[in-house]
């Protein structure tokens, strides 16, 4: 009988079934395993498979290539992480195409209270290096996480600085765990096993081709609270980021540069377009957050027990147990109409019950 995870690795190898279609036959059948030992009639209703893939994943037989990669992150005691895993970046569940299976070189935790994407071009000016540095030196360190994509230029930057400030940083790959591209940075990347690590859905042998670093650049933007975009011009994988950003409903910063800058026209025009908010520094984008440092003063008691009504009763019992749950995944396990949901997730905030939290996520207060 096969382990599991040779399972949840195969059901990544399957041709034509990429994440969307993974999550939706993982939303039926439940497990990886369960996927493969399926009927094909069974797996031919599910929506978006159909005959043609169905047949596609009874016919899959490559468990041994599956069974070697499994092998390979035991051998070096990397992380597999599963969707259904407790460690799995759970801000990726809230994104429609999340991978199914992620593997991880590190020590941090991916599901840190505050994470913020910092990305920018390869060729950075020594103004988008200081604000990159100034930023990072003036955060809180506490349970936050810096992710970027190790590339050259601001990438580069911001894990060096998170590093010199101890605070733990990932870079997310393009490629597979038994490389890194680009060569120049393996240094830096063995510093940051130290605090934080390395994450990637590409299994080990695969190279860095240009059709990965979009997929990779989701990763970056839907792991995010926030995505600081810091220099880049009208195109690339930057402009790429933000929009992912922005279409996860997730926080998108930009900072504004010389209308001559060719470095700058990117942020510039995300700025214009009102898809980006103007970054104007650490102190206004915590404010933003939410995530500045209070000022210790006595609190009033505050109530053991509430009292709550039927409604507000449903909202907490789906929130426990749960770091995070996203607006929209309370209202649509509520089964509560608009008006209702939203009187009562506002009673319960006002009773101190839950807290809203950026990017619309709320959870349930001790």
């Amino acid at each position: 009988m096969k382990d599991e995870e040779i399972y949840q690795i195969a059901l990544t190898m399957i041709p034509e079934i990429g994440s969307v279609l993974t999550r939706s036959l993982l939303q039926t059948m439940g497990t990886a395993s369960a996927i493969f030992q399926a009927k094909k009639k069974e797996l031919s209703a599910i929506e978006g498979i159909g005959e043609r893939k169905a047949k596609l994943i009874k016919e899959f037989i490559d468990f041994s290539t599956a069974e070697k990669e499994l092998n390979f992150i035991r051998k070096n005691n990397y992380q597999l992480l599963f969707q259904s895993d407790d460690l799995f970046p759970k801000r990726l569940l809230h994104c429609f195409d999340a991978p199914a299976l992620l593997y991880f070189n590190g020590n941090c935790n991916l599901n840190a209270g505050k994470i913020i994407s910092i990305v920018g071009t390869r060729n950075n000016s020594d103004y988008g290096k200081q604000i990159t540095e100034d930023f990072i030196a003036e955060l809180p360190t506490e349970n936050l996480l810096i992710l970027s994509g190790l590339a050259f230029g601001i990438d580069a930057i911001a894990h060096r600085a998170a590093l010199k400030n101890k605070i733990a940083t990932v870079g997310v790959l393009a490629h597979g765990l038994d490389r890194i591209y680009p060569a120049l940075h393996r240094n830096l990347s063995k510093e940051m096993l130290a605090n934080g690590g390395l994450l990637t859905e590409f299994r080990k042998s695969t190279l860095p081709d240009k059709h990965n670093f979009p997929k990779r650049n989701r990763i970056v933007a839907g792991m995010a609270d926030a995505t600081i975009v810091i220099e880049t011009a009208i195109k690339g994988g930057s402009i790429i980021t933000a929009e992912l950003a922005s279409t996860y409903n997730r926080e998108l910063f930009a900072v504004p540069g010389k209308i001559t800058d060719s470095k700058s026209c990117g942020c510039n025009q995300l700025i214009q377009e009102n898809k980006a908010y103007l970054f104007s520094g650490a102190a206004d984008f915590l404010e933003w957050m939410g995530w500045q440092e209070k000022t210790v003063v006595p609190k009033k008691q505050r109530i053991l027990f509430y009292e709550f009504t039927n409604d507000e009763l449903i909202i907490a019992d789906l929130l426990r147990g749960y770091e995070l749950k996203s607006m929209d995944e309370l209202y649509l396990s509520s089964g509560l109409t608009s008006s209702a949901f939203a009187a009562a997730i506002l009673s319960l905030e006002l009773q101190g019950a839950v807290q809203s939290l950026p990017g619309k996520m709320y959870r349930m207060l001790d």
